[in-house]
């Protein structure tokens, strides 16, 4: 595919998801683009979207660098931070004797 300059460009997603609502953004960017142009690009589209101040990124459940090159038909993930750590609620519902069963 070209781009507006006439070079050749490639087709990724970005998306992020909050407790009620997702969005998924296809962008169209230039060949050589990383990670971190892909995020600009998003946040220009939704300028009102406010992002978490820290967050991880990666490519379909990778972590990646944000100087990572991306590749036609990547999509970019936006990892909101946990609300506590894992283990740290396994040990909080084992001491009041609960299981973490889903059943």
């Amino acid at each position: 595919m070209a781009d507006e300059m006439g070079g050749v460009g490639i087709s990724v997603e970005v998306a992020y998801a909050e407790e009620e609502r997702q969005w998924l953004v296809r962008l169209e960017l230039p060949e050589h683009a990383t990670v971190e142009a892909a995020l600009a690009a998003f946040r220009a589209r939704l300028p009102d979207l406010v992002l978490p101040e820290r967050f991880a990124v990666g490519i379909y459940g990778q972590v990646v660098a944000r100087t990572r090159r991306l590749a036609n038909s990547d999509r970019v993930e936006i990892y909101r931070p946990l609300p506590e750590d894992p283990r740290a609620t396994r040990r909080r519902v084992a001491r009041a004797g609960g299981t973490m069963d889903k059943r």
